[in-house]
């Protein structure tokens, strides 16, 4: 009786700690996905993670939550020097098998936001009809001040929109932005929020895209994928595209 109630303790001790809190987590690894009410508009974020997709079957066959998959971010450069190995391909495919089309960059801790932002340009040449450049960033350095950060995080954000006339979408998780980029100046930046295993976003602020999970399934991709939603309409998502807006757009920056 005595080793049965030790067994009990830690049997309650573990599911409160490691599987109540990510009961999603754990629905979604067996192929139960938790879909957010309310939205219509899905879509998917790629890298070489995802292997060779066959973008036929993504297309014929791929429905989130009943809904066609209409959008695909896809990660283009890391640092200065990582150009993800999918990337041209993956690009190119989106638009040929019709879907809406975006390119990110993963933020570096190990070198100059600058450097990153002229990476980025050199090798991603956006098109009208593509969603603006996203900025991936997860961590930040140990030793640079938050308010560094923010600044470094800017310069990237302001080179990028002087380059394609489009203000950059900011891509991050909940608590990192709550913790490390507070701050009212990146709100004119549409925002991409990864927050997963939660039935709504607990974030108060404007947000455009959420990351709601890290383990969908869909046809014609190997292993998991991310799933994401826009907030708001397809025409809305088609609004937000280069060319779509009253900036001075993608025709400024080709003849730069």
């Amino acid at each position: 009786m005595g080793g049965l109630s030790v067994v009990s303790v830690y049997a309650v001790f573990f599911y409160y700690l490691f599987v109540s809190p990510y009961g999603f987590r754990w629905r979604a690894l067996y192929g139960e996905v938790n879909y957010p009410e309310g939205y219509d508009i899905h879509g998917i974020d790629v890298s070489h993670y995802q292997g060779d997709i066959d973008w036929e079957v993504l297309r014929n066959q791929g429905t989130i939550d009943d809904c066609p998959v209409r959008f695909v971010m896809i990660k283009a450069t890391e640092g200065t020097t990582n150009v993800d190995d999918k990337f041209e391909n993956n690009f190119f495919q989106a638009r040929e098998y019709g879907f809406t089309r975006g390119a990110y960059h993963f933020y570096s801790t190990h070198s100059p936001a600058a450097d990153q932002a002229r990476f980025f340009i050199q090798n991603v040449k956006l098109e009208k009809g593509d969603l603006p450049p996203v900025l991936d960033v997860e961590q930040k350095p140990q030793r640079q001040s938050k308010e560094d950060f923010k600044q470094s995080v800017l310069e990237w954000l302001r080179i990028v929109e002087n380059h394609y006339g489009v203000k950059p979408i900011l891509y991050t998780y909940y608590k990192f932005k709550m913790e490390n980029l507070d701050d009212s100046v990146f709100e004119q930046y549409p925002y991409w929020i990864a927050h997963y295993y939660v039935d709504s976003v607990e974030y108060q602020g404007a947000w455009k895209f959420w990351q709601h999970t890290d383990a969908g399934s869909l046809p014609g991709i190997k292993g998991p994928v991310d799933f994401n939603i826009y907030n708001g309409s397809y025409y809305d998502l088609r609004q937000l595209t280069i060319g779509s807006q009253e900036t001075i757009g993608i025709d400024a920056y080709r003849e730069n």
